[in-house]
């Protein structure tokens, strides 16, 4: 079952090890300018702390998706 990671429920570090991880994944866009890796690390940061953006925990992947307010809905948890 999918689970939602509370990111205030994490140390600081172990959260920046995740996003780290996350933003700079196969696949990851960020438009027509390249961001450094501490400037998506922010953004990712105040996805979260606005709550725009959480962090799921998917079973089937066994990876932490950082997923906006749209994307989570599609979710059954």
């Amino acid at each position: 079952m999918d689970t939602l990671i509370p990111h205030d429920s994490l140390q600081k570090e172990t959260l920046i090890t995740i996003l780290e991880e996350i933003v700079t994944r196969d696949g990851t866009d960020y438009g027509n300018y390249e961001l450094t890796l501490e400037d998506k690390v922010a953004e990712a940061l105040v996805l979260l702390s606005s709550k725009s953006a959480f962090l799921l925990f998917d079973t089937e992947s066994e990876t932490v998706k950082l997923l906006s307010k749209d994307q989570l809905q599609q979710y059954d948890l």
